[in-house]
């Protein structure tokens, strides 16, 4: 049964909304977001409570989010919009929508942005952390010479990227029926879909949510809705100036201080720094950049190189975090746990500062008449990538026969109908992958 969302709650005593976000965030000047649309601050007494909360759930699915960014999104959805109701379907979408437009993993992104509304900036570095440590760790050990799961014959890892298709199934019909639900939009998401499956890149990505955002600014302004009323986003718009300024600087100072000063540990934090910074669609789209960042230089062999990304999708989680394994195991020195954790710092800490300078912003932009309706085209957009990554790569790199197809079905039917927990047919589909790989 789902919780109470506290979010929504007026809280005790009938304090001003105002005061009450101030008192939360420890500052003053705040931005608006739309109220129950997104999360409500929390009073400063239960900040750390809520930290913690947001800690635990996000553990919780970096131990049992597999299967890539996408099926992330629908973990992330099952969570934290229909059990836990931390955040709305709507405002869930515009957070899909704009972590697709920022460079970075846009699923560990979305948790962030999540995070940041529920307890403020300690809320979105738990959202990380409980999300990312556990495939870091399990990846930094197998850089230590644990056994590396034999992939092509595992099973339950087979298992895995069968219920990838249940958990992106379930994330499409949802969001299908609250951001197409007319012929406009639908049709905006099939083309979408269309477009995305004969262009398959992170640049038709972009383009497609440019062009819907386009179309929508044109044919969806007549169904703009009343402007909500509003709650304070824990992120104030001189925050996020610093944070984006932030990003740039380091963008463009640490090369130069490369150049300056031969330490291995800046080239190590400009290589992993850059990767995050300048990919965009996360995920398999990070890899070649990380392989010019390491291999060439002599960091990691390409052996160390491909036995690493073996390991890691063999791991819950985003696979940014194969920079972890990648620091654990380059020499020169930092290496090991030190270099393992300047990788994994570097490579998140543009998707951080993205989402920190972003959110003000975004917040008054989205309340804009003309850009509601261009963000409209964007959702529907949204629906139909999705729908694509359902086909390709989720669908064609788990779906083998009837057997698979009856297992996905099954974990569909578990989630959609009898909502059960999601880590639940997680384990269980592992289980049905070994048995089905066993019985043959």
């Amino acid at each position: 049964m789902a919780e109470r969302p506290e979010a929504l709650d007026d809280g005790v005593g009938g304090a001003p909304e105002r005061s009450r976000a101030d008192a939360a965030t420890g500052a003053t000047g705040g931005c608006a977001w739309p109220s129950g649309e997104g999360v409500a601050p929390a009073p400063a007494a239960s900040r750390w409570g809520r930290t913690l909360e947001v800690l635990a759930v996000a553990t919780r699915l970096g131990l049992t989010s597999f299967g890539g960014p996408i099926a992330h999104l629908g973990y992330f959805r099952e969570e934290y919009v229909v059990r836990r109701r931390w955040i709305s379907e709507q405002a869930y979408a515009d957070l899909v929508a704009l972590c697709q437009f920022l460079p970075g993993p846009a699923s560990s992104q979305v948790g962030i942005a999540i995070g940041i509304w529920r307890a403020g900036l300690p809320g979105g570095l738990a959202a990380w952390l409980g999300f990312t440590l556990p495939s870091a760790v399990a990846l930094v050990a197998f850089a230590y010479g644990v056994q590396a799961v034999d992939a092509a014959r595992a099973g339950w890892l087979h298992g895995l990227k069968v219920v990838a298709v249940a958990v992106v199934a379930q994330a499409v019909w949802g969001m299908a029926r609250a951001l197409a639900p007319d012929p406009q939009r639908a049709s905006f998401a099939v083309g979408a879909a269309l477009v995305v499956l004969a262009w398959p890149t992170s640049g038709g990505q972009i383009l497609v949510l440019a062009l819907a955002g386009l179309l929508g600014l044109w044919l969806l302004a007549g169904v703009a809705l009343p402007a909500p009323p509003e709650r304070a986003v824990p992120v104030g718009p001189r925050l996020g100036a610093t944070a984006l300024a932030l990003f740039f600087a380091l963008l463009v100072v640490v090369p130069l201080l490369r150049r300056a000063v031969p330490a291995q540990a800046l080239a190590v934090f400009d290589g992993f720094y850059r990767a995050g910074a300048l990919v965009f669609g996360g995920g398999h789209v990070v890899l070649p950049l990380l392989e010019r960042a390491v291999v060439p230089p002599g960091w990691v062999t390409p052996e160390q190189f491909v036995a690493g990304y073996g390991a890691a999708q063999a791991v819950p989680g985003p696979l940014f975090t194969f920079a972890a394994y990648l620091g654990a195991v380059m020499r020169p020195a930092p290496t090991g746990l030190a270099g393992a954790a300047l990788a994994l710092g570097a490579i998140f800490l543009p998707a951080f500062l993205l989402v920190v300078g972003a959110l003000p912003f975004w917040g008054a932009l989205r309340r804009a008449a003309a850009f509601q309706a261009a963000l409209r085209g964007i959702n529907a957009a949204v629906v139909g990538i999705l729908l694509a990554a359902l086909y390709d790569p989720v669908w064609t790199s788990a779906i083998g026969g009837p057997a698979d197809f009856g297992l996905a079905l099954a974990a569909f039917a578990l989630l959609a109908f009898w909502k059960a927990p999601p880590w639940l047919v997680v384990a269980l589909s592992a289980f049905a992958g070994a048995a089905l790989a066993a019985a043959r």
